[in-house]
């Protein structure tokens, strides 16, 4: 499985990359593997305030249909439409065309709850 390090990741098996006061939100490809092919996306709604742990999107795939969680509090402020499109996209690339939105972070100690690409390797492993 790829995990790339300067990621940080939650344990629903989301990955944040952290961009000053913005986090750019997708699927980890250990997550995008389980589902299988993916073909839908529901794209989270811009200007939405989320908290940390709310629902922001779904995710179906040909075996399921899978809840997309906020790993971080604030407000969405950009979505990735491609997916409208190209859900397969979270299959083919889940750390880049792949990613689902981008949230201005409101509480940064929400960052601090999240894993280090050490920690999530563990938790994937079992």
């Amino acid at each position: 499985m790829n995990v790339p390090d300067e990621l940080r990741y939650s344990s629903d098996h989301e990955w944040v990359r952290v961009d000053g006061n913005t986090a750019r939100i997708g699927i980890t490809d250990y997550a995008q593997d389980a589902l299988g092919d993916v073909v839908y996306v529901q794209i989270p709604e811009v200007g939405a305030a989320v908290a940390a742990g709310a629902g922001i999107s779904e995710v179906e795939s040909t075996k399921s249909v899978s809840d997309i969680y906020a790993p971080v509090a604030g407000t969405i402020v950009e979505v990735n439409t491609d997916l409208e499109a190209g859900p397969e996209r979270i299959n083919a690339d889940p750390y880049g065309d792949g990613w689902i939105c981008s949230i201005e972070v409101t509480d940064p100690a929400t960052l601090d709850a999240l894993l280090d690409a050490d920690a999530y390797r563990k938790l994937i492993e079992g």
